[in-house]
Parts: C-alpha cells; sequence; structure tokens
C-alpha cells in the first residue's frame, strides 16, 4: 500500500502495474470507483453519464459502469472506440459490462439530467491536447456538470490534464472530484492540477510495492523532529542572529516584511540591512527589529543570512550580492538577489563553490532567468526545473506557484499542497524568506527549514482563510502574526509543549 504523502510519476506507475499484472487491478478500480460514485449520485432519479475511453481509463469506466448498474442506477455509457482495440484488461472489462446487459452509445443523450457525470476517458496517459470527439465530450462533459450542478469525477487523473507536470491542455476536464489509482500523482497537485482535480481520494487498490518514491506530498513529517519546545533556561542569544539584506528605495517594505515575519517565527535578533539611504532608523510598528545600512549589516554576526527582498538590480545591490555571497552563514537568496544571480556567471560560480548552505525561493520568471529558458518551460515542467535549480547551484530550491515544488541537493522533492489562492498578493515572498531565515537562525537544518517555512507560509494563509479573512484581500502583514498562531500550534499538536 503506498502511502498517502508518496508520488509516482507515470513511468514509475507503469512500473508497479508491471509487477502486479496477475492481480485484478481493473476491477479493483472499477470497485473504487463505483463506491465513490455512488456516494455522490445522492439523486437516483437522475441518471449518471459515463464517458469512456479507448485504453485502460476506458476499462475502468466500464467496470464502474457494470456495477452501478448493479446497485441500480441508472447508467448511460458513451464510448466511440473499437472494442476490439481495446488493451487486454480493458477489452475484458467491456466484455463484462456487456454480457451484464450493458449497452453504449457513441453520442452523449440529449434531453437528460444528469446526477453524475464521471471521466473515463484517458487518465494518465495522455501527453497532448485532445482532439476530436473526445475534445467535444470533455467540453461538453464541463458545461453540463455545471447546467445541472452535479459532482464531475474523473478515474485517476482528469482527462486533458498531464500526470506528472499538472499541464492542463485544452480543453481539459473540470473535475469536482478526483479518485487516483496505485498512489497520489504529482500533477494532480502542482501547476493546473489544483483546479482541474477537485477533492482527491486515493484507491490504493491492495498494493504494496517496495518500489522508491519518486517524490512526496509536503507534511509536517518532512521536519517532525526539529518541531521542539525551548528550554526553560533560555535567552536572546539562543535562537541566533538573523539578517536581513534588501529595502532599496521605495522597496522598503520588502525589507520590514521579512524582518518581521523571521521576528515573529523566533529568531533572538533580527538586523535588517537596507539599501535606501533615507530609510528610518526604527520600524514604528516593530521597534524591535534593529535596522541598519546594508554594509553594517554585512559586518555584523550572523546565523541565517537572507539577500534580496525588495533589493534592486542596481550597482550597490550587485556588491551586496557579492558580498553576502562570501558569508559563513546559510544564506536565502530571493527575489533581485536572483535576478542579479542569473545574470552573472562569475556570481553563479560564487554561489556553487559555497560551503556553507545556500538556498533559493524563485518564482516562475525568477527560475526561468536562472536556467535560461521561458517561463512556459519551467511551469511544463515545474519538478524537472527545480532539480535542476537545486543541481545547477547546489542549492536547496523552492520553486514558488500553485503547488510549490521544494527540490533538494541531494535530489529529493516534495510538492507542498498548503495555502490558497489568496497568497497571490505583494509581499508573500518576503514572509517567507523571513520565516525560513528565522528557522535557519535558530539553527535548523537548511533541507529542514525551508521545507518547513514553505509549508507554514501557507498553512497560516490556510489558518486565516478558516478564520474568515480572505482569500480575496489576504495581506503578507496578517500571514506574519498567523505564522507565528500556526508554528507554535504544531508544538502543542505535537505534544512538545512544557506542561503549564
Amino acid at each position: 500500500m503506498s502511502k498517502p504523502t508518496e508520488l509516482f510519476l507515470s513511468s514509475s506507475l507503469r512500473s508497479i502495474e508491471a509487477e502486479f499484472t496477475e492481480q485484478p487491478l481493473m476491477q479493483r478500480a472499477g470497485l473504487a470507483a463505483a463506491d465513490l460514485a455512488g456516494e455522490l449520485a445522492t439523486d437516483h432519479n437522475r441518471p449518471i453519464l459515463i464517458l469512456a475511453g479507448p485504453g485502460n481509463n476506458g476499462g475502468d469506466a466500464f467496470e464502474a459502469a457494470r456495477l452501478l448498474r448493479e446497485r441500480f442506477f441508472l447508467v448511460a455509457i458513451v464510448f466511440a472506440g473499437d472494442p476490439a482495440h481495446l488493451p487486454k484488461d480493458a477489452a475484458a472489462a467491456y466484455r463484462r459490462f456487456v454480457e451484464a446487459g450493458g449497452t453504449t452509445t457513441e453520442y452523449i443523450p440529449d434531453g437528460q439530467h444528469w446526477g453524475l457525470i464521471v471521466d473515463g476517458l484517458f487518465g494518465i496517459g495522455l501527453t497532448r491536447a485532445p482532439e476530436s470527439r473526445y475534445a467535444e465530450w470533455i467540453g461538453a462533459a464541463n458545461r453540463l456538470a455545471e447546467r445541472d450542478a452535479c459532482p464531475l469525477l474523473a478515474l485517476d487523473c482528469p482527462s486533458g490534464l498531464n500526470a506528472d507536470s499538472g499541464t492542463a491542455f485544452t480543453p481539459c476536464i473540470r473535475a469536482s472530484h478526483t479518485v487516483t489509482f496505485i498512489s497520489a500523482k504529482p500533477g494532480l497537485y502542482t501547476a493546473d492540477g489544483p483546479d482541474h482535480c477537485g477533492q482527491i481520494s486515493i484507491a490504493d487498490l491492495g498494493i504494496a510495492t517496495t518500489q522508491a518514491a519518486d517524490g512526496a506530498i509536503l507534511t509536517t513529517n518532512a521536519f517532525l523532529p526539529y518541531l521542539k519546545s525551548r528550554p526553560y533556561n533560555s535567552h536572546k542569544g539562543s535562537f541566533g542572529n538573523a539578517g536581513i539584506l534588501g529595502g532599496n528605495r521605495s522597496m522598503l517594505g520588502a525589507a520590514l516584511l521579512a524582518g518581521r515575519a523571521a521576528l515573529k517565527l523566533g529568531a533572538g535578533r533580527v538586523y535588517l540591512g537596507l539599501l535606501d539611504p533615507t530609510a528610518p532608523p526604527v520600524d514604528p510598528l516593530q521597534p524591535e527589529l534593529m535596522l541598519r545600512n546594508a554594509n553594517a549589516l554585512l559586518q555584523t554576526e550572523l546565523d541565517a543570512l537572507a539577500c534580496g527582498p525588495g533589493l534592486g538590480t542596481t550597482d550597490e545591490a550587485v556588491g551586496v550580492v557579492e558580498q553576502s555571497l562570501e558569508s559563513t552563514a546559510p544564506i536565502v537568496l530571493d527575489a533581485d538577489a536572483l535576478n542579479i544571480l542569473a545574470g552573472s556567471p562569475q556570481l553563479q560560480s560564487q554561489v556553487e563553490k559555497r560551503k556553507a548552505a545556500t538556498l533559493q525561493t524563485p518564482h516562475p520568471a525568477e527560475a526561468a532567468r536562472l536556467l535560461g529558458v521561458t517561463v512556459g518551460d519551467v511551469q511544463r515542467d515545474r519538478i524537472g526545473s527545480a532539480k535542476e535549480l537545486a543541481r545547477r547551484y547546489r542549492s536547496h530550491v523552492a520553486l514558488k506557484g500553485c503547488g510549490t515544488v521544494v527540490a533538494s541537493v541531494s535530489g529529493r522533492w516534495w510538492i507542498n499542497t498548503s495555502g490558497n489562492p489568496g497568497m497571490a498578493s505583494a509581499g508573500m515572498g518576503d514572509v517567507l524568506t523571513g520565516l525560513i531565515a528565522a528557522l535557519l537562525a535558530q539553527g535548523w537544518p537548511a533541507e529542514e527549514a525551508l521545507l518547513a517555512g514553505v509549508h507554514l507560509h501557507g498553512a497560516a494563509a490556510d489558518c486565516l482563510v478558516d478564520q474568515g479573512i480572505g482569500q480575496i484581500g489576504l495581506t503578507a502583514g496578517e500571514v506574519v502574526n498567523a505564522a507565528r498562531q500556526v508554528f507554535n500550534g504544531w508544538l502543542g499538536v505535537h505534544g512538545f509543549l512544557p506542561a503549564q
């Protein structure tokens, strides 16, 4: 049985399926689909529309259709393929369906109001845009589900969605529910996946494979050993010095947000090195922050350094990045620090040679500059892009976006599922940088600090939405206090807080 957090690419799943050819996997998939379909189709007076494709996904659909008919649901199954050309298991499923009295039609019936629509067209096998009648059926399924206000259930993966990358072709099923088989697939959780999969459930089909997963969904288990309460015998020096470099003219707020996030996630001291010569000497809303110019910060003894929030790309900013890379402390590179790095082979070489850990938190456009490709290239292969950044720059990388991909220097990768669309607002990345810097300052290893910072960032935004704040109008500043709340909650949930 695969663990719920494990992610397998399509090539790995094909290999796993080959291990278990003697087991009735298609029948089990059909049963799982029928069970969920039965729960979703609450009005027995409205028929279920099932779209069956020309491959094994169609076989799953035939199995589900047969079982639903046995349970006295009204079922209309649309199939335009040649039964003689179906794969072996799918052909057997088709025969069982027909022998049980089932019939198919090549057209979606008119004049019906559907109680449920089931997408069994392509699953994980599609690598290009659907065409001809299949494209028409996908468009019709989306329209009919909206018209009839009924659930749309995708089998294994919404048809039109790349199960590995999360890229949605046109057209693509927009499911309200997806039941995915054997294990979770990365494309369901990143890029376009969350907008097309709806609520995801995993049916493992009784498989207990020994094959190592390709990646994992990011949960607190990835950094659980470092969620520890503080000793009573502590002082501010126990929790490290974090430095934030940035805050050029008209961009001071970015550095302040990062600094406030670092302070409220527990760094003992937080210093801001600002490039704006007119910057105030104190943050009136957070006077605990120690503000100074960038050169003074670079001379300060630090346990962690973040470079980039509001940095700009002036000659002075380039010099600051160069000096920051000489630091012996772990460093988080974000925003304009990444843009400067992308344009300088000398700085890239400097990053590769660093002995202390380097962490990068690019959004897709910054990642594209760092890799010398287009944003489209990055988004079409978010996992590969994150892994290549980690390899090329010897850095731990968080490729931000829907389903942030975290890749480590070791080659491991995760997809983060916390967070919501309210985070598409200014300053969110600066807060993330500050959270990571705070954990590094407190002695967390670089990989775990990045994983925890990314997951916490999204969880804090989700916490606010649960409290009725956002999604629309959610601000980065609000996420700072919520991150503190969630982080301390994690300590309490896991039993690490001392007894009161």
